[in-house]
């Protein structure tokens, strides 16, 4: 089987998780195959080929210099503060040798860095969510989706913000061996397999500011705890004890949203867990999220996720095994 180079790129400023999250699944999938040729072989490089010092203050002593490194299969840049003014050699290299690569990666704001050397120009990209207008302004030229963790666009994979790599690392690893192997890494990083790469990259509640005014933030997390009730503006605003129109102008002031937005977004996101975590049937699902019908339901997660209900719980739906059924992971010398 062909062995695959995986060459991550270091620098000053760097997120260590950003780093050894990738690199602790390819390094469990090189285990799990073991033998004279492990199925990733992993690479880490410095421009100088010195120690560098990460955002947390760790210090990663690279595998060698940029300059020494094989041509990889697989080119994994990771983010960090250090690429928020990233040494122009740096740049200078990714646009002379990432186009060798079979594969380009990104983790988090390491997007930035292939967008400064014109490797996204064209294609549709994600990055950490607060970053994401920052890069949609610097480069027009790239499509930023700042929902995803992670997007596909050909060779080139970019992921959202820190733990997010490891999602697009399972992933990756799911396409180049099998699910099967995958998934032993997953288990023993005690991590899920898949989050859907359309999933948000943070929730409802997170996705918007938090009222200033108490009676706002309490209807807020009200909405979240009680989907399923009348949810209307005139329900919410008289629990806020404000006239619907002042609730409604005030509720969109502070949170930066409307007040149905909100109420469908958390009744999505509600939605999902149960058809992702439960055997829940679809009525069901819809009456405990607050859809007057399986349909309402339906034409909800077409417009939001671009796919109805029963085809979400076939991608996603993490089966229910019994604990005598699981087989003990290989150890991967954790």
């Amino acid at each position: 089987m062909e062995q695959r180079t995986v060459l991550v790129v270091l620098f000053d400023g760097v997120q260590s998780l950003d780093v050894t999250g990738p690199v602790e699944v390819f390094a469990g999938a090189a285990a799990c195959r073991g033998g004279d040729a492990p199925a990733y072989r992993i690479v880490t490089a410095s421009l100088d080929g010195a120690p560098v010092r990460t955002s947390s203050g760790l210090t990663l002593v690279p595998d060698s210099s940029l300059a020494d490194a094989p041509v990889p299969h697989t080119l994994l840049t990771p983010g960090g503060l250090g690429t928020r003014e990233a040494d122009p050699r740096l740049i200078d290299w990714l646009r002379t040798n990432a186009p060798r690569a079979q594969r380009l990666v990104s983790v988090c704001t390491g997007a930035i860095l292939y967008a400064e050397a014109g490797l996204l120009d064209g294609r549709r990209a994600t990055t950490h969510w607060a970053y994401c207008s920052k890069l949609a302004r610097d480069h027009p030229a790239i499509e930023v989706d700042p929902d995803p963790i992670f997007v596909r666009d050909g060779h080139v994979a970019t992921s959202a913000g820190v733990t997010a790599g490891i999602d697009l690392a399972l992933a990756l690893v799911e396409e180049d061996l099998s699910r099967d192997e995958a998934l032993t890494v997953a288990r023993h990083l005690v991590v899920f397999l898949r989050r859907p790469g359309n999933q948000a990259q943070f929730s409802a509640q997170l996705a918007v500011q938090t009222a200033q005014r108490e009676p706002l933030r309490e209807v807020q997390q009200w909405i979240t705890e009680h989907p399923d009730e009348d949810l209307c503006v005139e329900s919410l605003a008289a629990r806020a004890r404000l006239s619907p129109r002042h609730f409604a102008r005030a509720f969109q002031t502070e949170t930066g949203m409307t007040p149905g937005k909100y109420v469908e977004r958390v009744r999505v996101e509600h939605a999902r867990r149960l058809l992702e975590d439960t055997s829940h049937g679809v009525e069901e699902v819809s009456r405990a999220c607050g859809y007057g019908t399986p349909e309402a339901m339906r034409r909800a997660f077409v417009k939001t996720l671009g796919a109805a209900p029963a085809e979400y719980r076939r991608r996603f739906h993490a089966p229910l095994v019994a604990p005598s059924a699981v087989q003990p992971a290989p150890a991967l010398n954790g």
